[in-house]
């Protein structure tokens, strides 16, 4: 290598020569990480990289951020910054055969009102998804997917992968751009990166993907950068800022400006060639480059994709199109019924460990009884495995052949394997439950790492170790105890002292303010995920009338249909749930009460509602007509057959339908107006008042605890009048309780009440303080 040349002497020709070599490495960088066909050798290109540092070196003030030289700068990070996503890193749908591919564009054309859909078709790189953020044509910001919306700020980290543009090239880029794409670790560099981890007496990485992902969360980018990541585009956050008409298009653009595509993206014509494409992958899939789990297809034309738009989870315009996964036999050495953080049991089988798509597998899921006896999986039995989507390991069948002489069914236990309480089967259902709830130490354990999960409380150094401690130790019986924990109860337990306790205390002191979303994913409603949960929150913005609404007022929200409105609304009204969540708001303040969205407010409108009982025969518009000839939903089960806008026949069958719901009707009525939300005068009006900030009602801020029974009224319905006035209404007696509403019969709640000073008040009392306005 020839020697590298002075720094020149003056800074303006030190800048020219810097801006010349910065170009010519950028153009070196494109040609071997995207194009893959260098121009020159690794020691010339060194001999430009040390020129540029050199320069640099003198002239301080001529470093630039997007330098090649900057790829690795700076020192360990003490953690990553949250990076908000604004438009959201959303999932995909899936599809595991050619019928589903089929009913996923029938979809689209039924939607669109045509005929035939181009689509864009993808290899789905099975590495991890990032978003980049360029201002200018320079890359200012990069994070990970994270929840959607908001995942870790990784600049530093991906800024030394060299097939990502710190500066991008050609012409015609937008002001403001986001770079949406997958980060992987390509099977060459990877093999080459294990033989070096055991030349160094390390161990090897088990899969691309692993060692993809946590190479990007290394707080030290020089390590990130000693990684073989590769970066490929696969489209923007929205396509409408670029002036394209196509998603190929954009892809093209993209390329232009110094991004790696994948040279297997192809435009095809219809569903038909999708599937041609998907045999056509599946087919060259060893021999790639890369590791793929499928194929993604999405619709072509951006216009169409705007009609479309989005679920709650994912676009409707894409699905990904799972490739067969692949399999391995191996034997089963038992089956164990695990128990989950709601209660169901699943038997697992305990394989003897085989290797799998790359993974190393030694449990398979059964899923659920039904499913086992279907297989009829035993013990002892030779079995063939795989990775569902190359992800979830499960058994797909059994060598009977090899079946040893006395293997027996197995069966469901009785009583649960943990805490030996009852099994709950209810007949027609799946699945089988402890009835132990949070006293059965399994689901406890499980229901507090899911608290503290990352997309929930996020609550670090709280994982499955700590909160089996926790348990065991008998110092959480209930979410709210973790909030009550003393570093004396943490330094008696096992891998705690003084400092990783306080950090632990801390970083549950750090979640006591918290997002309504966040708290309604961690309290572990059934089937309510992170999106259904953010969705909750920023339709009604109020936990109160959450805890309170009838199923149906949740099945108007989007996304949310009958059967999960119907788990939301036992969950709330289960009265250990409501209980519980009492005592866990107490040290709580909750972000993201901002109030009805206007979205959510126009589906209360009377026809929404009488529609949303979705009866037979009620479309949209003969619940209009409905509406405008009622005064309340309750009229809707007495109203005069004459004045349904139906046949006789109908009309009668509808009548009844409606006498048969009339609770119903009567509890979605009293919940719209106990929180403001009725309709001025009738329903034929339909004007919806919307209740007064919180700030304003009578009883804000103000904290009541109910206790004995009261005259003419439950507690429940107090409870009601107390909320609609702003009022907070607890389970148990605080320091931070305002009043204490004492009835007939009250028990230990007035006495403790009145060893803390809190103002007690009878019903008259009550009566009075409720008439204040």
């Amino acid at each position: 290598m020839t020697g590298i040349p002075r720094p020149p002497a003056s800074e303006a020709a030190a800048r020219e020569r810097a801006t010349s070599l910065r170009e010519q490495i950028e153009q070196h960088d494109y040609r071997y990480y995207v194009l893959d066909d260098p121009l020159v050798s690794d020691a010339d290109y060194d001999r430009l990289l040390r020129e540029l540092r050199a320069i640099e070196a003198a002239y301080p003030a001529l470093v630039d951020a997007a330098s090649p030289s900057q790829r690795v700068a700076g020192t360990p990070a003490g953690g990553f910054a949250e990076m908000p996503h604004p438009v959201p890193m959303l999932s995909l749908d899936n599809a595991f055969d050619a019928d589903d591919l089929r009913a996923f564009d029938r979809r689209l054309r039924d939607r669109l009102e045509t005929t035939r859909i181009s689509y864009v078709g993808e290899p789905k790189l099975d590495g991890l998804s990032v978003s980049l953020h360029y201002e200018d044509g320079v890359l200012v910001r990069a994070g990970t997917r994270g929840d959607g919306r908001t995942g870790e700020d990784i600049t530093a980290n991906v800024r030394t992968i060299r097939s990502v543009p710190l500066r991008l090239r050609g012409v015609a880029w937008p002001a403001v751009l986001d770079v949406r794409g997958e980060v992987v670790i390509r099977r060459r560099d990877f093999d080459s990166l294990n033989a070096q981890r055991l030349a160094d007496g390390l161990r090897p990485f088990a899969n691309p993907r692993n060692a993809a992902a946590g190479s990007l969360r290394q707080l030290d980018p020089r390590e990130t950068a000693r990684r073989p990541l590769t970066f490929f585009t696969f489209g923007v956050a929205e396509g409408a800022e670029l002036q394209q008409a196509s998603h190929h298009a954009v892809l093209e653009a993209l390329r232009s400006w110094g991004f790696r595509v994948n040279d297997r993206v192809r435009t095809l014509a219809d569903i038909e060639s999708c599937l041609d494409y998907a045999d056509s992958l599946l087919e060259q899939r060893d021999s790639l480059d890369y590791e793929i789990d499928g194929v993604v297809f999405k619709l072509d034309a951006l216009e169409d994709r705007q009609r479309l738009g989005f679920t709650a989870r994912a676009p409707r315009w894409a699905i990904a199109y799972k490739l067969p996964a692949r399999e391995a036999t191996t034997r089963v050495r038992g089956i164990l019924a695990s128990v989950g953080r709601t209660g169901v049991i699943t038997p697992v089988a305990d394989l003897e460990p085989v290797a799998v798509g790359g993974v190393t597998v030694s449990r398979a899921t059964l899923h659920n009884l039904d499913e086992l006896r279907r297989k009829d999986v035993r013990v002892g039995d030779t079995v063939m495995v795989r990775r569902a989507g190359d992800v979830i390991p499960e058994i797909t069948s059994v060598v009977v052949d090899a079946r040893p002489a006395d293997a027996e069914p197995w069966q469901m236990p009785e009583r649960c394997p943990v805490c030996d309480s009852d099994v709950l089967h209810i007949d027609g259902e799946v699945d089988y439950r402890c009835v132990g709830s949070l006293r059965c130490p399994a689901q406890l354990k499980e229901s507090i790492r899911h608290f503290a999960s990352r997309k929930a409380f996020d609550i670090e150094g709280l994982g499955e170790r700590v909160a089996e401690q926790l348990v065991e130790a008998g110092l959480v019986t209930e979410l709210a105890d973790i909030f009550h924990l003393q570093q004396q109860d943490l330094l008696g337990l096992e891998g705690f002292a003084e400092l990783s306790a306080a950090n632990l205390l801390n970083g549950i002191a750090r979640r006591r303010r918290i997002h309504l979303s966040r708290l309604l994913y961690g309290i572990g409603i059934p089937g309510v995920g992170e999106e259904t949960a953010r969705l909750l929150a920023e339709q009604t913005g109020n936990l109160d009338f959450l805890r309170q609404a009838p199923a149906l007022l949740f099945s108007l929200m989007p996304a949310i249909g009958r059967t999960m409105a119907e788990e939301i609304r036992r969950f709330f009204a289960d009265r250990a749930n409501s209980e519980s969540l009492d005592r866990l708001l107490e040290p709580l303040i909750l972000d993201g009460l901002d109030g009805f969205s206007p979205d959510y407010a126009a589906r209360l409108q009377p026809a929404e509602l009488i529609a949303g009982f979705g009866f037979r025969g009620l479309g949209p518009k003969r619940a209009a007509q409905l509406a405008a000839k009622l005064d309340a939903l309750t009229d809707l089960s007495d109203m005069p057959l004459q004045r349904y806008p139906l046949p006789s026949a109908e009309a009668e069958r509808l009548q009844q339908a409606f006498q048969q719901r009339r609770q119903e009707l009567a509890a979605v009525d009293a919940c719209l107006r106990r929180f403001g939300l009725h309709w001025s005068d009738s329903c034929a009006e339909a004007t919806l008042r919307r209740p007064r900030s919180e700030q304003e009602l009578p009883l804000a801020n103000k904290t009541f605890v109910l206790t004995g029974s009261l005259d003419g009224m439950t507690r429940d319905e107090a409870a009601a009048l107390i909320q609609q006035r702003g009022g907070k209404v607890t389970g148990s007696v605080s320091g931070k309780t305002d009043y204490l509403v004492a009835g007939e019969a009250a028990g230990s709640k007035l006495e403790k009440a009145r060893k803390l000073g809190v103002a007690v008040l009878d019903q008259a009392a009550l009566e009075r303080l409720l008439q204040t306005d």
